[in-house]
């Protein structure tokens, strides 16, 4: 059989196993069986046994879990109370007013949590109420909360960031850097546009609440002393050289133990209740990896990676073509995987491409962490409009309309990311 017979049977495979209702990783392992037993002479039980251990065994995947845990310990805490009493009184005289809560807490949550839909359901059950009170219309406050809670995923310390960097070899601490002006950026066009959107709607925007003294902003900024130390503790630690990714990890777990003890919100069943959600998330998340490990080395063994390597470089597209195909690939298959899947799914195929193109691996790294947030917002599979749907029982397609703008700035992210590379290579390249 050719290649594009080989291919097709496999996605028909994959997509089979999915639809009947197999597990992810289920499927990406028993479609690397397939293609084993059928295209290659490699004996596919060793083979799997070996790629399971080594993918499962891995250091520093350590981090991933213990990130996991600190999100979900800072759940459960008072934290995003304590955010909105920080921050509403700066924003009040920005166009769009107290809109813009669900733009800095998501930012300033992101940076503690690493999860997209964590992001969106803890600023979420915080900000939506206040701000229906309040009188804000629920297509902008759902919409920018959707978009603005993406910001988990590419503000670090991030999930999907450790996982790329697990299935690409590059350094974890380096694409953490590589974040940090992508998300404020990104950050700030969302701002941007609920300024736009008031100024143009300025009738849906509620009166301003009553004015505060300076003195009396800052007293109330005391309610964010907590989550900007724990930042500080996780991110410098990082930063200064002193822990790795993973240590960082285990700083951010005793921190936010340490924090929801303070709060007087840690009890044997907030601690057994936030053990039990990582638990069941990274066990999710680590059968993927292994099922993604072991269809990469199937793959390897059939030969694909290396056909499609040479297909593409035949087709004789630039850099820029193929970053547009490769934006497109993520986003159409965003409409049915989750982001993790779609990144462990794909590197072992895309990869070798883009190094054949000459492109920094760090640099496409944040490229894929943007496409995959656009994927948190496209449905069916959206994680993010799932999160809100359960939160405020709309349509989730109603809520994909209202969420359209952010998806087209990220977009807009994407193209500034290309032009402007140094967005993301310039810090990383100081360490």
């Amino acid at each position: 059989m050719n290649d594009v017979a080989v291919t097709t049977l496999l996605i028909v495979a994959l997509f089979a196993l999915l639809g009947s209702g197999v597990w992810i990783g289920l499927t990406l392992a028993g479609v690397a069986w397939i293609g084993m037993q059928l295209f290659s002479s490699r004996p596919a039980g060793d083979a799997m046994a070996i790629t399971v251990w080594g993918s499962s065994s891995s250091w520093t995947l350590t981090a991933l879990p213990l990130f996991i845990w600190m999100g979900e310990i800072l759940f459960r805490t008072k934290l995003s109370e304590s955010m909105f009493r920080g921050l509403a009184p700066w924003v009040n005289g920005l166009p769009g007013r107290l809109l813009h809560t669900n733009v800095i807490g998501c930012t300033i949550f992101a940076a503690v949590s690493g999860s997209s839909a964590a992001t969106c359901a803890t600023i979420g059950k915080m900000t939506l109420p206040e701000l229906g009170k309040r009188g804000y219309p629920e297509e902008i406050t759902i919409g920018s909360l959707a978009g603005a809670g993406t910001l988990g995923l590419l503000i670090p310390p991030s999930i999907i960031m450790i996982v790329y960097g697990v299935s690409a070899d590059v350094s974890i601490a380096r694409l953490f850097v590589a974040g940090i002006f992508p998300g404020i950026l990104l950050a700030s066009l969302f701002s941007g546009y609920l300024m736009v959107w008031a100024l143009l709607n300025p009738g849906k925007v509620p009166r301003r609440d009553g004015t505060m003294t300076f003195g009396q902003k800052l007293h109330e900024s005391r309610h964010l002393i907590p989550v900007v130390l724990l930042i500080a503790a996780v991110l410098g630690s990082i930063y200064s050289g002193v822990a790795t990714a993973t240590e960082a990890a285990a700083v951010g777990v005793v921190g936010s133990l340490l924090l929801s003890a303070a709060q007087r919100s840690l009890g044997w069943q907030t601690f057994r209740d936030s053990l039990m959600g990582a638990t069941r998330l990274y066990c999710m998340i680590a059968l993927i990896l292994a099922g993604a490990a072991f269809l990469t080395l199937a793959m390897g063994y059939i030969g694909l990676p290396r056909h499609l390597a040479e297909y593409v470089a035949s087709l004789g597209l630039s850099p820029f073509m193929l970053m547009v195909a490769l934006a497109i690939f993520y986003i159409i298959l965003g409409c049915f995987l989750d982001g993790i899947s779609m990144v462990v799914l794909t590197m072992g195929v895309i990869l070798p491409t883009v190094q054949a193109a000459g492109i920094d691996l760090i640099w496409f790294g944040i490229f894929i962490v943007i496409v995959v947030e656009m994927a948190q917002i496209t449905p069916p599979v959206g994680f993010n409009l799932f999160v809100l749907q359960g939160m405020t029982g709309k349509e989730i397609t109603w809520i994909a309309r209202v969420t359209m703008p952010f998806f087209f700035l990220m977009c807009v992210m994407a193209l500034l990311l290309w032009f402007v590379p140094q967005i993301a290579t310039w810090l990383p390249g100081k360490m």
